[in-house]
This record gives structure tokens, sequence and C-alpha cells, in this order.
């Protein structure tokens, strides 16, 4: 499991984060804790500004908009394997983390794991924190009536549940004459003969229209996410036949190589960002090329930050070039600055449009490994080693691998960090 630790800064992409080994680092002296902060709750959609569904990208602009409140900020992700686990964005000094779906890399999960440090208001109502336990009887009092919950025998653990809301809590030993097959005996609200009651040590929001029951463990896994609102242009399928430009499956645009910018502004409205490339870098590897590599060229970049994909034009004929399409996968340099661009890629010989949703046995899709892609393009050649810097680049160099009309661009776990598409 790879962990970055906020360094001052949480956008803006893996290179604003230290690895692994790297001390946090704090705004204020140890030992003068901040205060528990306090956020408003909202049962099956969210928490504070962190909405369940919103893309991975939209809670980094968010701890960026308040950088005295979250100053701490862990990243953790399995390096090896980054579709295997959830991303988790945690709050070590509120208590709290995220967990983001590995594909779609939105918020399915939000568990609170210390409720000593977070305050949470319900309506008017608040708790938690370090002044208001969030005991069984203070939840059923503030939540109200709800059907028994579910003891975990081997964990020895009771969880409540309300829609898109649960409350797991820890029953000491002694007491688990309590129940019965998981089952509550006890009238509820719960409390002990010696007059206690359990205090809560987890609370989980989730998506609840899928009426599934999300606790600790297992249960965990049944945290879905939010069903995209229709017409929604995030993780949309992008095709693209090799050396025959792109398709956005829901808005039905065709951006050929023959596009102008004008056309792209009329297609996909106005860039993010716009840039002049000022050195081709790879044009010393250009037999056909032969200016200097030091030449400074006059092509441009439009920017589309939000659909995960960079356009290059021609900087004298005004036409595309190149399309980059970005992965976002972290422990990459670029990890934040882009958001995901599902694409679907084809070879030449595919006839005809393929529908959203359709796959052929040899697409390549931003899940594919460097390996599969050999078997479905053969064999790529010795590779081009992209290290960025060192100093700007923590994660070490990408490998870049060139084919007739596509290039990879692939990280040191085999997945694809980029696909850049283009015209021999």
């Amino acid at each position: 499991m790879q962990q970055y630790q906020r360094a001052g800064n949480a956008g803006g992409g893996g290179a604003a984060m230290g690895p692994a080994t790297a001390a946090a680092v704090r705004r204020r002296c140890e030992g003068t804790a901040m205060g528990a902060i306090t956020l408003d709750l909202r049962p099956g959609q969210g928490i504070g500004p962190f909405s369940l569904g919103m893309p991975i990208s939209e809670a980094f602009a968010q701890i960026e908009h308040q950088p005295n409140i979250y100053d701490v900020v862990h990243v953790k992700y399995l390096d090896e394997e980054p579709l295997k686990l959830d991303m988790v964005i945690s709050f070590p000094d509120h208590g709290f983390h995220l967990r983001f779906d590995p594909w779609s890399q939105r918020l399915r999960l939000i568990e609170i794991y210390d409720v000593k440090r977070l305050q949470m208001r319900y309506a008017t109502n608040l708790i938690g924190g370090p002044s208001t336990l969030a005991t069984f009887v203070a939840v059923y009092a503030l939540f109200g009536p709800t059907f028994p919950g579910i003891y975990d025998s081997e964990r020895g653990i009771y969880t409540l549940f309300y829609p898109g809301l649960s409350f797991a809590f820890p029953i000491p030993g002694q007491y688990t004459n309590f129940f019965n097959k998981g089952e509550v005996l006890a009238e509820l609200p719960l409390e002990f003969p010696d007059g206690t009651t359990p205090v809560t040590c987890r609370v989980s929001i989730f998506d609840g229209s899928s009426d599934g029951k999300v606790g600790v463990g297992s249960s965990m896994d049944k945290a879905v996410v939010p069903p995209l609102p229709t017409g929604s242009l995030y993780m949309e399928e992008v095709h693209a036949k090799l050396g025959d430009g792109i398709w956005f499956t829901v808005g039905g645009q065709h951006i050929p190589f023959a596009a102008s910018p004008q056309d792209i502004w009329t297609e996909l409205g106005r860039p993010c960002g716009i840039h002049q490339k000022q050195v081709d870098q790879m044009v010393i590897h250009s037999a056909s090329d032969p200016r200097p590599r030091t030449t400074l060229c006059g092509d441009y970049f439009y920017n589309y930050f939000s659909r995960g994909i960079d356009i290059l034009f021609d900087g004298q004929t005004h036409k595309i070039k190149k399309f980059v399409l970005h992965t976002n996968f972290p422990g990459h340099s670029d990890f934040n600055s882009y958001m995901k661009c599902n694409y679907v890629i084809y070879d030449a010989e595919t006839e005809g449009a393929v529908q959203p949703g359709t796959r052929t046995k040899n697409c390549i899709t931003p899940s594919t490994k460097w390996d599969q892609v050999k078997e479905i393009l053969g064999d790529g050649g010795r590779a081009a080693i992209q290290t960025q810097g060192s100093m700007n680049n923590p994660f070490g160099p990408t490998f870049v691998y060139g084919y007739q009309n596509i290039a990879f661009e692939v990280m040191k776990n085999g997945y694809i960090a980029t696909v850049t598409l283009f015209q021999s």
C-alpha cells in the first residue's frame, strides 16, 4: 500500500505530495492540537463538503479551499494493483477518511473511525467530538427508531442501521449474552445492567438507494457509488480508431485529425487551458524530421482537464496532430491534474461505429495492462525513458513505447498512464 502525505498542498497532482517515507508536514506545533471540527452530517449523501459520488479531483479541490482545516492529508492506494483496492483520502487529525472506487475514482464510502475527533451536526443537534459522546442511547435519541441491527460475534461489534448511515458499537465480552444469532435480545435503546451504554467506534455514510447494510469488515464492500445523473459526461466513453480521430459516446461528437481549433470550440466548448509546446523533445527520434532538438516549435495544446484529454495542434497548419488521453492513476506525476479519460481504442481494421459499453477482443481501455497491449499490438521494442526530472517526480520514471499511430506511457506497475494518438 503506497501512501502520499500532504506537504502543504493536497491538489495539483501527485508531484505535490511526498512519498510514504516522508514525515507529514504540519502548520501548527505538535502538542497544540486543534479542537474537533464540526461537519454537517447528511445520511446517504455525505458529510461537510464531501458528497458521495464526487470525483476524487473535486475532493482535492475542497481540501485546497480549506487548508487550515485539512492541513494533514494522507492518500493511500495499492501501488502494484491500483484497480484492486479503494483509493483512500484520510484525515488523521479529524478521524475520518474517504473511500473512492478505484475504477471510476468516485466517492463510494465515508468512514468516521475516531468519533471523538470529529463532531457531527445533524439538523440542529451535535453528536461526536470530545464533548458529546456518540453513545447508543444518544444515537437512538437523535436519529429515532430503527430496526434491530446486526451483531458480529467475531469482532464483538454491534451495528445499527439507518438509511445511508450506520453506527458500529463495540460490545464487552461479558455482555455477549444480549445477542442471539447476530440479533439483539434486549429492547432498544441498548443499555447494560451496570447502567452503561456502548459508545460508537465507527460511523459509515453510504448510498442507501440499494438497501445494502454497510458496516465494518466485509460489509464495507457493499457500499456502491451512486449512479451518475442522466446525461453526465463524467467517465464518458471516448472511442478511438487508430489513425482516425476520436468519438464521444454521450455527446456524439467526432473529432478527426483534420479538425481546427474552431471546430474544437464548437464541439467541446472552451478548453480548460491553452499552452504552447516549447520544445519537441521526441523529434530527434524522427528520421523524417531533421530539425535540431533545440528548435522551438509553434505547436500548442488545448487542455480539457475535466475530460482527461489534451489536443495538440500544428503551429503552422492549425490542424490536430495528436490526442493525449490520461488515465489519472495514482503514482504518476500528473495524478489529480486530469480527470480520468474512459477511452476504448480499436485497431484500424474494426469496421463501423462501436456502441457505448461494447467491447471487442482487441480493444484497449484504461484497465488494460502493458502485457495485454503487447498481446494485441505485438512487441513495442525498446522503451524511451521519461523521468520529468527527479526533483519534480518522486514516483520514478515511466516508459514510452511507440507503434504506428499510437504511443503508450507505461508506469512501473505495468499500467498505462497516457495514450497518445497520432497519424503516421
